[in-house]
């Protein structure tokens, strides 16, 4: 998963608490279940900080236009003892970033204009409490949600996964200098170890910051171990386990975060290519898609369903297996095959993956950083759920749907990832074309094994659907 990105001018994050409006979170349902049925529990969601209006306690912008005030930011402490981070009504969730709860769930709207500039896309994250995330132990047992893609063109990602964030937020690692925590959405990582997170561990990352780069980064990066249960669109999707040879949120600097060059890729902490089980990739192309022809229609809702399989079903057995099988129309279908020349399998195993790489030429950086084992570790320590629609100004999300990397011949095993075009992902064109894509999902559930789910499925909601009869969506192929 790679950052989201923020395009509002005067939003940024901080580590102190702004008094101009109080936080409030919208209201989400988890589900948990075992053999007996399933029980329903209200939580709520928060907006990632770095969404956030960052002021000086008063009206003094922090952070404005991709740069830091100068004044107020001088040093990683002093920003972070000078700055504050103000909350949002649910009806900012709503009018300013397009997050609103729907019935058991929450939609994310992609462009939301306000007087202050317009937002694209936004990351969420669950809380159990006001201070605290909801923590998800995942090792032999299943997560299951319901998504609605519908109205994710091409380029698009609405991403579901879960990353090893600290439960406050990283409040109690800052030393005090994060007042804010998990009620305001600090201390998000993941395994593309991100430089555009503006705190750190309660520090600011200034030292080298580029407000030049899209987005604007610092030198400092915050790596974690990541599990992408479900990033998709309407035409392309894939699950995929990030291992990382650290535990918890770790802020990195040089080789060591693995993105000062394609060298020093597989030299950082995580491992970024992950394990990627993509239907189209590996040789299905008829398995996911827009409409009746394709084995999961992705105009209609589909319940996500993945087992986290251990050695000898036990809790403390090896992470050995990551399942997956979706539920539409009353239907529950098994997942794709792999058709590549040489390779079988239909799951996530060590010997899969190994076999992918081998195929698709690249370097097998999953078993460098520990493979399925090194991710079971990290589920069994506690991840956080993330929900998020984004958009990607470094790949244009070609390596979700499209053929990736240019420079390879398509024909070759691996590149071709999905249907669209290598043009239609241009954050810019995105913005213009599709300004009311959005994503929904529902029916968050968490239970042991085959607990969580059944034949059956919910009904289509009756509201239009931006791509009309779909004669537009061919003319972008998305």
């Amino acid at each position: 998963m790679r950052a989201v990105l923020l395009s509002l001018g005067a939003l940024a994050s901080a580590q102190q608490i702004g008094t101009h409006e109080q936080e409030e979170h919208p209201a989400m349902a988890l589900w948990t279940c075992n053999a007996a049925g399933c029980s329903k529990e209200m939580k709520s969601l928060v907006l990632d900080a770095n969404w956030r209006w960052l002021h000086n306690g008063e009206y003094t912008n922090c952070y404005k236009d991709g740069d830091w005030d100068k004044t107020l930011c001088s040093d990683p402490i002093t920003c972070a003892l000078n700055c504050h981070m103000e909350g949002n009504s649910e009806e900012s969730y709503k009018s300013t970033y397009g997050i609103k709860a729907i019935e058991d769930g929450v939609e994310l709207g992609f462009v939301t204009t306000t007087k202050y500039g317009s937002n694209y896309g936004s990351r969420v994250y669950m809380l159990d409490d006001e201070n605290n995330y909801q923590m998800f132990k995942l090792k032999n047992r299943e997560f299951t949600l319901t998504a609605d893609m519908k109205k994710m063109p091409c380029g698009l990602n609405g991403a579901v996964y879960f990353v090893e964030m600290d439960a406050d937020g990283g409040k109690a690692r800052s030393g005090g200098t994060n007042a804010a925590g998990a009620k305001y959405g600090t201390g998000y990582c993941d395994a593309q170890c991100p430089h555009d997170m503006k705190f750190m561990n309660g520090k600011a990352n200034t030292i080298g910051w580029n407000a030049s780069h899209d987005p604007p980064i610092g030198s400092w990066g915050i790596c974690c171990a990541e599990m992408d249960i479900w990033e998709a669109n309407s035409r392309a999707t894939a699950y995929t386990p990030h291992p990382c040879s650290i535990t918890g949120p770790y802020v990195c600097s040089g080789t060591e975060c693995g993105d000062n060059s394609e060298d020093e890729r597989y030299d950082g902490v995580c491992d970024k290519d992950g394990c990627d089980y993509n239907h189209y990739r590996l040789g299905d192309k008829e398995y996911y898609g827009r409409g009746r022809g394709f084995t999961v229609d992705s105009k209609k809702k589909v319940t996500v369903v993945t087992q986290f399989i251990t050695e000898g079903n036990t809790d403390d057995g090896d992470l050995i297996d990551i399942r997956r099988f979706y539920v539409q129309d009353g239907r529950v279908i098994p997942n794709s095959n792999i058709s590549i020349a040489g390779m079988t399998g239909d799951s996530v195993t060590d010997a899969t993956c190994a076999a992918m790489k081998t195929a698709f030429g690249d370097i097998n950086d999953f078993a460098r950083k520990g493979g399925l084992k090194a991710m079971g570790e990290a589920l069994q320590r506690g991840m956080v759920l993330v929900m998020s629609l984004w958009d990607d100004s470094d790949a244009n999300m070609l390596w979700l749907d499209a053929d990736y990397p240019l420079d390879k011949d398509p024909s070759f095993p691996g590149v071709n990832r999905g249907p669209c075009r290598t043009d239609t992902g241009v954050p810019a064109y995105l913005r213009e074309k599709y300004p009311r894509a959005r994503v929904r999902y529902s029916k968050i559930k968490v239970g042991t094994l085959g607990s969580t789910f059944g034949a059956g499925g919910d009904e289509e909601d009756e509201d239009d659907d931006i791509y009309g009869d779909d004669r537009r969506l061919n003319e972008v192929h998305i």
